[in-house]
């Protein structure tokens, strides 16, 4: 089994000392976000293959790595690094001290422990496409020898991101727009190229129709680099979180709407004012990252689907 922590939330940036905790216990409890029901999810090395980390901000996590280490469970790491303007990305590392942790990750667990995430990209007022070839630029010098795969995609509009980001609009005075194909082709293409410059491919993730020569489907959850990472085969199952992902099977221990980083344009965070509370709220030592209000009354499993990323 490949963990996932997490799809749905920060858990290095913001919850390292309940995942280290839950670690030594050997195990995590989750709560299905559409039928909630409540899983048990076993964390110890016989029974999980591999974790992926999803973040961005590696530096509250080292102490959490290190265990990680010490039970020889390989890992990699999927780090978010996009530089935007803080009307988008209200309390983000700085991108440099982001790209630091990436370089010192590749230092101390190898050059394929960590993937550079440059996603999504949104066209706004503050961020249009020449933006977004300077800054990409930039961030893949400085990641150069550091990672060998940069993922990125284009913001797609779901309900909860128009929302998020019409608030944020009219708070910070910028517009937004969905890129049109021509234009959203040769973003991709010069990015590619850029990529490739520096060491890194290009990968997209989760929009197979966008896709064009030099830009390759991205597998963020990926038993091949697991595979390389841990030294040994990890068995392949490819059960994709939607229709459109390539990601291997994982289970994923987070929750929605408890990442407090304030991202106008996230898919897990419905309700920045919740998601606060949520985090005031937890408790590094229990069982489930946020507890439900009442667990007695859910249907408890070992296992199965815990529903779709969107």
């Amino acid at each position: 089994m490949i963990v996932s922590a997490s799809y749905k939330t920060d858990i290095p940036a913001f919850y390292g000392e309940w995942f280290a905790g839950r670690l030594a216990a050997g195990y995590c409890r989750t709560v299905n976000p559409y039928g909630r029901q409540v899983s048990r999810i076993e964390l110890t090395p016989g029974a999980v293959d591999a974790f992926v980390f999803w973040t961005r901000n590696l530096g509250p996590f080292g102490p959490a790595l290190e265990k990680v280490r010490d039970l020889a469970i390989p890992f990699c790491v999927q780090y978010t690094i996009t530089g935007y303007p803080r009307a988008l990305d209200a309390a983000t590392v700085a991108p440099g001290q982001a790209a630091s942790h990436l370089r010192d990750l590749a230092r101390d667990f190898g050059p394929r422990a960590g993937v550079w995430r440059y996603d999504p990209i949104l066209l706004t007022s503050l961020t249009p496409p020449a933006w977004h070839r300077e800054t990409f630029a930039r961030l893949a010098r400085s990641l150069e020898g550091a990672v060998d795969e940069v993922v990125v995609s284009i913001a797609q509009q779901y309900r909860k991101t128009r929302r998020n980001l019409a608030v944020a609009a009219r708070a910070h005075g910028f517009t937004w727009r969905d890129p049109s194909p021509d234009e959203r082709e040769a973003l991709l293409g010069d990015q590619a190229q850029t990529a490739a410059a520096h060491g890194m491919r290009l990968t997209l993730c989760g929009q197979p129709e966008m896709l064009i020569p030099g830009v390759g489907e991205a597998s963020c959850i990926d038993t091949r680099r697991l595979s390389d990472i841990a030294g040994h085969a990890i068995a392949a199952k490819r059960k994709p979180h939607r229709k459109t992902c390539a990601c291997d099977a994982s289970r994923d221990i987070g929750e929605y709407d408890t990442c407090p980083h304030g991202c106008v344009y996230c898919y897990a965070v419905q309700n920045r004012t919740l998601a606060k509370r949520r985090f005031k709220e937890h408790d590094p030592a229990g069982e489930f990252l946020v507890a439900p209000p009442d667990v007695s009354i859910t249907k408890q499993s070992s296992g199965g689907d815990q529903g779709s990323l969107f």
